[in-house]
């Protein structure tokens, strides 16, 4: 479940093994392309933390952060 904290929407994902992590990953980056919106990523083992926020808006959470995170959530 996304969260906000520190003016950020953030989620962590947990999957088996390195490989499934990173593949989740690379989807992730696919996505963010399409959507011209990049999240800030923290990738350890197979635990992945993603944080959105629009720096143009000023570093702030705003419609554009919700739906990638939706998008990413169907994933």
């Amino acid at each position: 479940m996304w969260q906000e904290q520190n003016n950020k929407l953030v989620r962590e994902f947990q999957f088996d093994d390195f490989i499934t992590a990173f593949a989740f990953l690379t989807k992730v980056a696919i996505l963010a392309e399409k959507h011209n919106h990049h999240p800030e990523i923290f990738n350890v083992y197979n635990k992945v933390k993603l944080s959105l926020s629009t720096h143009d808006a000023g570093d702030i959470v705003t419609e554009k952060d919700r739906k990638l995170a939706a998008a990413i959530d169907k994933l």
